[in-house]
């Protein structure tokens, strides 16, 4: 079982074959690089706001133009200076890392407060990378009854027919998820707000109960977005973005990212994301480095014209019940106020 401990890191390295442990030494250095907010080399632009981290934030000037803007590399192999540096330079094959790929990676943990990220193709890859990477046959999944009807379909029609569980339950209460608990459960799978019914799970309430249990916790945060809610920051092990929605936002690239909290779980996500090959193109996460540094502007606005329909609605006849976590009628309202920063 993986779990916020050194357990996992433990049990990782005693599963990886020795050309394994070549590539996770290489991520490991990359992670190093990286200008993750909990890394060490994230100080080029220090204390900055998350509007300007959008914009700058992961981004490093090349060393020899002084170019700011990431290249697009599509090249799928690199030169090895010999065989003793292999993958010093933490590139090989455009499957395991990119450097496009991986500024964006970079990119993505900053902002979502993670120790490091994976991008991969769609966020249903994200979704089934997590779950590929902390359960097995036999192992249980205490899951949210209201969630994306992708994430419904795959544990129902892929992962529970493989042999394992899961238990849908109302996460509006957290003492429904405790209750739910097995003496097999591994992993807790919340999403707050829900897609579409806008449900809001208590996270930190949720963590304390996973904690509490040594279970994992990851959220599904892709309609909050880190701009107005980071899951990491309530004590959750792991975050789920559909990058298409609100880091693209332009309707040009489907992506998604699952986000790390420590070391031991992103070497773990990035060793199954290289085993299955879950990647994203480099041209695709060229095109989201762009996109993403308008989310503050595009998210803000977004929610601001969401809050007056809402408002409309409710108070239109023929309109039986809104639901908007903003509005003061919705049962959440205090929770979200809690949890959604930016009065958003």
């Amino acid at each position: 079982m993986f779990s916020a401990t050194s357990t996992s890191r433990r049990f990782l390295l005693s599963s990886l074959s020795s050309s394994s442990r070549v590539v996770a030494a290489a991520l490991k250095r990359n992670a190093g690089r990286s200008f993750s907010s909990k890394g060490d080399d994230d100080n080029w632009i220090p204390d900055v706001s998350l509007d300007t981290d959008l914009v700058h934030g992961g981004v490093c000037p090349d060393e020899k133009t002084g170019g700011i803007l990431t290249p697009i590399h599509l090249s799928t192999t690199f030169v090895q200076e010999s065989v003793d540096k292999y993958l010093e330079r933490g590139y090989s094959y455009s499957r395991t890392n990119n450097p496009t790929v991986t500024m964006l990676e970079q990119k993505v943990a900053k902002i979502e407060n993670g120790f490091g990220a994976i991008c991969v193709g769609t966020g249903m890859s994200a979704t089934a990378s997590c779950i590929n990477a902390f359960m097995k046959a036999g192992d249980h999944c205490v899951i949210t009854d209201c969630s994306y009807g992708g994430t419904n379909r795959i544990c129902r029609e892929q992962f529970m027919p493989f042999g394992m569980e899961f238990s849908f339950v109302d996460f509006s209460n957290p003492q429904n998820v405790a209750d739910a608990i097995k003496p097999n459960t591994k992993l807790i799978f919340s999403e707050s707000p829900t897609n579409p019914t806008l449900n809001i799970a208590d996270l930190e309430a949720i963590s304390d109960i996973a904690k509490s249990n040594n279970l994992l916790h990851v959220c599904d945060s892709t309609f909050a977005t880190p701009y107005i809610m980071r899951p990491l920051d309530h004590g959750v092990d792991l975050t789920i973005q559909s990058l298409t929605k609100y880091y693209d936002g332009h309707n040009m690239g489907v992506g998604g990212a699952l986000i790390s909290a420590n070391e031991e779980l992103y070497e773990r996500t990035k060793l199954v994301q290289n085993m299955h090959g879950n990647i994203m193109s480099p041209f695709t996460a060229y095109m989201m480095l762009q996109t993403m540094k308008t989310m503050g502007l595009r998210v803000t606005r977004q929610s601001e014209s969401a809050m007056q329909i809402a408002t409309f609605l409710e108070s239109h006849p023929n309109v039986e019940k809104a639901v908007y976590p903003g509005l003061d009628s919705h049962p959440q309202k205090a929770l979200a106020d809690k949890q959604h920063r930016n009065g958003l």
